[in-house]
């Protein structure tokens, strides 16, 4: 395993809200993704989700607040906890979860992207 440049890897792809793998450790997977746009109400009833965003301004939206993370940020979202990320502008984020999660929980959506999609 080399080192990971990030700024090459969202050079790769252009789609929004397609997680892509860069890296595993044990059973978790680091994945890029570039925002932009609404997306679904979801949530994760197995994990934990990270999103620690690497450039750009990333909202999510919760029942009772929104967060507002901008470049150098992170916040983690509680497993069970319905939340609704969107992006005015295109974000990059890099989100890190474990093998197997789907981008959009248990929601049925067109946004559910292939899993274990690596560049």
């Amino acid at each position: 395993m080399g080192k990971v440049n990030f700024q090459d890897k969202f050079s790769k792809f252009d789609e929004h809200w397609t997680p892509k793998v860069i890296a595993e450790m044990n059973d978790y997977q680091f994945k890029l993704v570039k925002v932009q746009g609404e997306f679904v109400w979801h949530n994760h009833s197995d994990t934990d989700e990270v999103f620690i965003v690497i450039e750009g301004c990333l909202k999510i939206e919760f029942a009772e607040e929104t967060i507002v993370l901008n470049a150098g940020e992170m916040y983690v979202v509680p497993k069970g906890i319905q939340h609704k990320p969107y992006a005015d502008e295109e974000c990059k984020v890099m989100l890190v979860e474990p093998k197997g999660v789907v981008n959009t929980g248990e929601a049925d959506s067109d946004l559910t992207a292939s899993n274990d999609v690596w560049i």
